[in-house]
């Protein structure tokens, strides 16, 4: 995982490469419904707002991605910021949430690897949090969304058997 610093915020990426022609790829990680299919932390998406695959469009997405102390669910509302399908990328800004990652933006980027494969970059920037390490939060950040690069793969598989 690559970590750097810039705008004064914590960044970090991980990549991965999916056996899986990129359309289809894409059609797995593009659509809201989707999500819990390939993020297992994530238990409900609810679209609140706009239309999906439009910048402005909200979600709010809820499950267990980040331990609570009083045991209670994760939630991260999300406003998409850019879609653009022709170059397989997307940018969302997380605009609030119950775990410290308000102002948090992740873009995922699929580019073609040839013979059906697809290469899967997850880039986040993360507003410093005060009391806690950044090197933890990039790292915890980064095992999350590498975990779930490895699980669209297998998230394709399922799919193409429900057919």
């Amino acid at each position: 995982m690559a970590s750097e610093k810039r705008d004064g915020k914590w960044h970090g990426s991980v990549s991965g490469i999916v056996e899986a022609p990129i359309g289809k790829v894409w059609a797995m990680v593009s659509a809201t419904r989707r999500l819990p299919e390939w993020i297992p932390m994530v238990e409900r998406c609810t679209s609140l707002g706009g239309d999906e695959g439009v910048p402005g469009y909200t979600r709010l997405l809820s499950g267990f991605m980040f331990p609570q102390q009083d045991g209670e669910r994760s939630w991260i509302k999300e406003k998409l910021v850019s879609m653009d399908s022709s170059s397989y990328t997307y940018v969302y800004k997380m605009e609030a949430s119950n775990v410290g990652l308000d102002g948090s933006v992740n873009s995922l980027r699929l580019k073609d690897y040839g013979e059906d494969t697809t290469l899967v970059e997850w880039s986040f920037e993360v507003n410093p949090m005060e009391g806690v390490c950044e090197d933890s939060v990039v790292d915890y950040l980064g095992f999350i969304y590498k975990s779930c690069i490895n699980k669209i793969e297998s998230a394709i598989e399922a799919a193409s058997r429900k057919v």
